[in-house]
């Protein structure tokens, strides 16, 4: 089996806010679709705070294996595997992935993990990834977390128009790999 990729995937409003409150201080149902599109079947990787501010009807996100980051040595949820550290998470979901899962994907040269969240994840995991997924949202939000600054390495490989959420949010998507 191919190595598995390193994926980056978030919503971001401009100034790179990504989050508010332990929320996202928006609702875009299109990027939610996307979301699941991209990330189901794959293992997805999330700190315990973003975990926790999934739906708990969302707990654990299906189709997916779910590995929570926490210092906490006693946290446990139903659905959820916990590692100690962002290494740990990438170890167990590399086990995790079945090279059979991925035969059918044409434009996969290699099963990819996808980091969810939140923005110290973000940062501790951006040198080791290979590519991000962003939804870029035409939006001025106030919040407390911000997406990594990206240097010049990334470049995008895939750019959807500009649309409008039934919400009246403009949004985009786009992927960066280096």
């Amino acid at each position: 089996m191919t190595a598995p990729r390193l994926g980056l995937i978030w919503a971001e409003a401009r100034d790179r806010v990504i989050g508010a409150g332990g929320g996202m201080p928006w609702h875009v149902p299109e990027d939610l679709a996307h979301f699941k599109e991209v990330t189901l079947g794959a293992p997805v990787v999330m700190g315990r705070r973003t975990w926790e501010s999934l739906p708990p009807r969302f707990r654990p996100l299906p189709g997916r294996a779910n590995l929570v980051v926490t210092r906490d040595p006693e946290w446990a949820a139903d659905g959820a595997v916990r590692a100690s550290s962002l290494e740990q998470a990438l170890a167990l979901a590399a086990e995790s992935i079945d090279a059979a899962e991925f035969d059918e994907i044409e434009d996969a040269s290699a099963p990819t993990i996808w980091i969810i969240g939140g923005g110290q994840l973000y940062t501790a995991a951006l040198p080791q990834a290979d590519v991000l997924e962003i939804t870029e949202l035409d939006l001025a939000a106030d919040g407390d977390t911000r997406a990594p600054a990206r240097g010049p390495e990334w470049r995008v490989t895939v750019e959807s128009g500009w649309a409008t959420s039934r919400t009246g949010i403009r949004y985009r998507f786009r992927t960066l790999q280096r």
